[in-house]
């Protein structure tokens, strides 16, 4: 008994020694440095009390709760409320009425092999246009193409109807001479042969120099002196005339209509540089006046030959022929612009594909992607942007300038270097149609689709991202073309949404009846 009582005795003895040595630490001695002594004092008195504890504990469980769940949204109300099965059903109605919207103002072609969806989208009208042709005229060749118009329709509808038709009947009648077959009744466009273009220039200048002797014997002939003219007198007298005959020639019709044109024009300007530096005032002036080194020339319209100038050892040069199809359609845009003082424009997207080859034009920010056989996504081609090194390059050696209003562009008014169309800044060659065209072996990429859309869709999805999202829905009737349209409306695409997609098989486009 006795030792047990001892026992006991000792027990309490070094308890109540242990409780009075951890009391002393929790109260007076801090594990910290005297510095950090007030810090501890208010977590003690504040954060470790028990109801902050249990709150603390039961706010960490509903948060790794809400992540277990999946249910985040962009804000903490949605995560909560998408827990708790108030918000997932408004949220997924608002993704359809957003669509529905998006559907109200949409067209659509489908094909065996391709399929195009478009959205008027945010924008009060819609100026895109694009190009189903399979198959021309029973050749194997196949012609798409978009056109993102801006500043109005007109452009674009025009690249549509005429552009494309005319690249349509030079693709077919190259292919009947290509494959040795007679070729199609067409309009002679031009001809192969230099020497007849010397002919035809040397004509020309004769025709020149045979009037302007009429002059001057009408001078004699009322008995004005005629000064004695050296040979550069006389060129220079040739190049006023041939000036002063195109003056004419534009001014048909009496200079009302010209003057018109030409005040539309000077508006134009000075609505989007009226605020600029007084460098760029001095740029405007000359723009205006055609003073200095930006005095516009006229220039004939670009060449365009004869089918089979296009055709060598049984091979067609596609690239050739929609480069020159293109640079004298555009020309003849900014004459029909110019008269109907329509200051519209477009990009232009071309793809041809024959056989194993596919040949892709570019003019603008419209652009296409090549998905391999790996589902890497290959560049079909390359935006042309105010900001790029060669675009600033040649706009300032034409005496313009670049300006940042939102974006990047030319002289403050456009923001693509290149397009059909937009003839105020035509005239300076401040913007530019000439087309940047690449060509594509399907053998070695084996390309399983390829993507050609207007800027509308690129402005929120990657190259990578849209190659990503069409391959996952391939199976779909527009083969993903209209759910990836509308997925970008419904990210904040504000403006027209175009989107074509090509399947392939095997490295090669099959289609299905021909098409003319």
């Amino acid at each position: 008994m006795e030792d047990e009582l001892e026992d006991k005795i000792l027990y309490q003895t070094l308890s109540k020694s242990h409780m009075k040595l951890l009391s002393k630490f929790a109260v007076g001695v801090t594990p910290f440095n005297s510095s950090l002594s007030y810090a501890w004092k208010v977590m003690r008195v504040y954060l470790l009390k028990p109801e902050v504890l249990i709150a603390g504990l039961l706010i960490c469980l509903f948060v790794l709760y809400l992540q277990a769940a999946e249910v985040w949204s962009r804000g903490f109300i949605g995560r909560i409320s998408s827990s708790l099965g108030l918000g997932g059903k408004g949220r997924s109605g608002k993704l359809a009425l957003l669509a529905s919207a998006a559907e109200k103002h949409s067209w659509d072609e489908r094909t065996s092999g391709s399929a195009v969806y478009a959205v008027q989208g945010r924008r009060a009208k819609m100026e895109d246009r694009f190009v189903i042709s399979e198959n021309i005229n029973n050749s194997g060749i196949s012609l798409f193409a978009i056109f993102d118009g801006h500043g109005g329709e007109y452009a674009a509808e025009y690249a549509k109807n005429v552009l494309v038709r005319n690249i349509h009947d030079k693709l077919a009648q190259s292919s009947a001479i290509a494959d040795g077959r007679p070729p199609m009744e067409g309009s002679r466009s031009g001809d192969c042969d230099e020497k007849d273009n010397r002919k035809q220039k040397k004509a020309e200048s004769d025709t020149m120099d045979k009037e302007e002797e009429n002059e001057r014997h009408k001078v004699n002939h009322h008995n004005a002196p005629v000064p004695s003219t050296t040979a550069s007198d006389g060129v220079q007298r040739r190049q006023s005339f041939r000036k002063s005959k195109t003056e004419d020639a534009i001014g048909v019709g009496g200079a009302g209509g010209a003057n018109s044109n030409q005040q539309l024009e000077n508006d134009l300007l000075s609505k989007y540089m009226g605020n600029a530096s007084p460098a760029r005032q001095q740029l405007k002036k000359n723009l205006l006046n055609g003073t200095g080194a930006t005095t516009a020339v006229p220039e004939a319209k670009p060449k365009t030959y004869e089918a089979r100038c296009y055709v060598q050892n049984g091979s067609i040069n596609f690239g050739k022929i929609i480069t020159d199809e293109v640079l004298a359609a555009d020309h003849d845009l900014v004459e029909a612009a110019r008269k109907l003082a329509d200051f519209a424009g477009t990009t232009a997207l071309i793809a041809v594909i024959h056989r194993s080859k596919l040949i892709v034009a570019n003019v603008g920010d419209s652009r296409g992607v090549m998905c391999d056989h790996k589902g890497n996504a290959i560049p079909l081609s390359f935006d042309h942007k105010p900001q790029q090194v060669r675009e600033q390059k040649r706009i300032a050696d034409a005496g313009g300038f670049i300006a940042f209003k939102g974006v990047w562009r030319v002289a403050g008014i456009l923001a693509t270097s290149r397009a059909l169309g937009d003839y105020p800044l035509k005239e300076k060659k401040l913007v530019i149609a000439d087309p940047d065209v690449l060509s594509f072996d399907l053998v070695d990429h084996r390309p399983q689709f390829l993507i050609l859309a207007s800027d509308g869709l690129w402005d929120t999805f990657t190259n990578e991202e849209a190659v990503a999202f069409v391959r996952e829905r391939l199976d779909e009737p527009h083969f993903g073309a209209k759910s990836i349209a509308l997925q970008s409306y419904n990210r904040g695409s504000v403006d027209n949404i175009t989107v074509l997609v090509i399947v392939l098989k095997n490295g090669r486009y099959e289609v299905g009846s021909s098409s003319d």
